[in-house]
């Protein structure tokens, strides 16, 4: 399986947008988990975002905050997320990215847990409760491994915050779209814009937008103002929560319409 870095290079040099979609492990049942992964990966996304369940998620709105209440409820662990990626990653053509709290890491040893994750062919971690200032020996010891660890910068982030995050960030800089924690918005934070053209004057690293996209006109939008990827997370795990006789086929379906709405014109 390729990089995360390398498959991001080649969506650029096509001028294509990649959409990146998040489900959280274990809701409704890890199987159910690594069938949308596969269904994913088939129809349109060009990397995946993996949830660990946590109990305690700052980061997480509503909507995933409840899914990972749920598999949590049901025994997801750690351990058993990790098996069902190895189980079924040789089988995605997407590069697979853990978005994992920092305390599981630690909890485990942060060599351990590397190893861990590597072993089980993830590509790539976005850590959110991970300070920058405290980042080095995690960025350190995943690139060691061949683990790319993404960093986030938020609205908020002043300039020089903002340049050296992006400086260390791997694979690409996760920029969070609104301030707040995930979950679905009526539209796309103006300040995107400005957020976006002040990324690219301190790095040529792609840039990723995530938090609050929710449908086709808001990623299609995020794309037009210059995002080299589209993260989408609530819409997903909203639909992967109906009636079991509907969910992969409304992931798909919405998969579908994502990758085609950012897929009609040239990245800027």
């Amino acid at each position: 399986m390729t990089s995360v870095s390398d498959r991001l290079k080649a969506l650029r040099q096509q001028q294509l947008c990649a959409l990146i979609p998040f489900v959280m492990a274990g809701d409704p049942d890890l199987e159910t988990t690594a069938q949308a992964l596969q269904v994913l990966d088939t129809s349109g996304a060009d990397l995946l975002e993996l949830g660990v369940p946590y109990s305690d998620p700052l980061a997480d709105g509503p909507v995933i905050h409840a899914a990972a209440t749920r598999a949590l409820t049901k025994g997801t662990s750690f351990d058993r997320v990790l098996v069902m990626v190895a189980s079924v990653v040789e089988k995605l053509r997407s590069p697979l990215i853990l978005f994992v709290y920092y305390n599981l890491i630690l909890n485990r040893g942060v060599s351990v847990c590397l190893d861990q994750i590597q072993q089980a062919g993830i590509k790539g971690l976005v850590v959110p409760d991970l300070p920058f200032e405290e980042s080095r020996a995690l960025l350190r010891a995943a690139a060691e491994r061949g683990l790319e660890v993404i960093l986030l910068v938020a609205p908020s982030s002043p300039a020089e915050r903002m340049r050296a995050i992006s400086g260390a960030s791997q694979g690409f800089v996760y920029l969070v779209s609104t301030t707040g924690v995930t979950g679905t918005r009526v539209q796309v934070d103006e300040r995107v814009v400005s957020l976006i053209e002040r990324l690219k004057s301190h790095t040529a690293k792609p840039i990723g937008v995530g938090f609050g996209i929710s449908h086709c006109e808001q990623a299609s939008q995020v794309k037009a103002l210059g995002a080299d990827a589209v993260i989408v997370g609530s819409a997903f795990v909203k639909r992967l929560a109906e009636p079991s006789d509907r969910r992969l086929q409304s992931i798909e379906e919405f998969c579908h319409s994502l990758k085609y709405s950012i897929s009609v014109s040239p990245l800027r």
